[in-house]
């Protein structure tokens, strides 16, 4: 699948923002400019970042992000934020995670909208040598013959953590030399010399420097992750928000999103 290029991914997200203001939103230009506040998983981020200001030019309105794991008791991740009453109209995170906030009362019903779907990779630092992944078995070896392991502490690092290294029949060789990682990118510690090999969402690993990316985990063990949007029960600006969930959902913010690493769930 050819990428687009960057001034093609921008001119897209231009005209989808532009769409927005033409009313096909449902959200009118001549309304009064709203403070949209996003609370987003690192998943997402990249797509993200990227688009996001063609939203507040087409409409005037200003959004606000904080960023947190999906799940977790770190005291950025997006439970621990909400449990300290930090105010939030806008939610992106593991679907998983959506759904359980979901069934707290934290996010309105039925507005759950998917957006991207997200696959584990694995990094070395730059110019280390790169282990073969390939296949289920060389993933084993790569393991066990690693010095050290980081892992996220969202989702792709509780499913390793709870379930891939034990169907691995490695869980105990391992567990010495398996750091978890809380409020910061895995590819950051591996890009320090601080873990020989990590593991977290390819969209997560691309942006960051002093890496060089292996691949994603085979395919008989991967795990994806679709990350999802949803309208908070509290937010203050709930017809905002659920026009920036549906600009981030459309066909035009698709290439952005596979630029990321993730491929789009596309709304029709």
């Amino acid at each position: 699948m050819e990428l687009k290029s960057g001034h093609d991914v921008m001119t897209m997200v231009r005209r989808a923002a532009a769409l927005i203001v033409a009313g096909v939103l449902c959200v009118a230009a001549t309304a009064p400019a709203d403070e949209i506040r996003v609370m987003i998983s690192g998943g997402f981020s990249a797509a993200y970042l990227d688009v996001v200001p063609e939203f507040e030019r087409a409409t005037a309105n200003k959004v606000v992000t904080s960023f947190g794991a999906s799940m977790g008791d770190a005291p950025d991740a997006i439970p621990s934020r909400l449990q300290r009453g930090e105010p939030v109209d806008v939610l992106i995170l593991a679907d998983s995670a959506l759904d359980d906030l979901m069934k707290q009362g934290r996010v309105r019903a039925g507005s759950r909208v998917d957006l991207a779907r997200s696959s584990i990779g694995m990094v070395v630092r730059a110019g280390a040598p790169r282990p073969d992944i390939s296949s289920s078995d060389a993933l084993r070896r790569a393991l066990l013959q690693a010095k050290s392991i980081a892992y996220s502490a969202s989702a792709s690092g509780v499913y390793l953590s709870t379930e891939l290294f034990q169907r691995l029949g490695i869980a105990d060789e391992i567990k010495g030399k398996s750091r978890k990682i809380e409020s910061e990118r895995v590819a950051a510690v591996v890009a320090r010399g601080e873990a020989e090999i990590g593991f977290q969402q390819i969209s997560e690993l691309l942006p960051v420097a002093g890496i060089d990316y292996v691949g994603p985990l085979p395919h008989d063990v991967q795990r994806v992750t679709v990350f999802s949007a949803g309208v908070a029960a509290g937010a203050r600006a709930p017809d905002a928000a659920r026009a920036l969930i549906r600009f981030l959902a459309s066909p035009a913010v698709a290439p952005a999103i596979r630029k990321s690493g993730m491929e789009p769930v596309i709304s029709r």
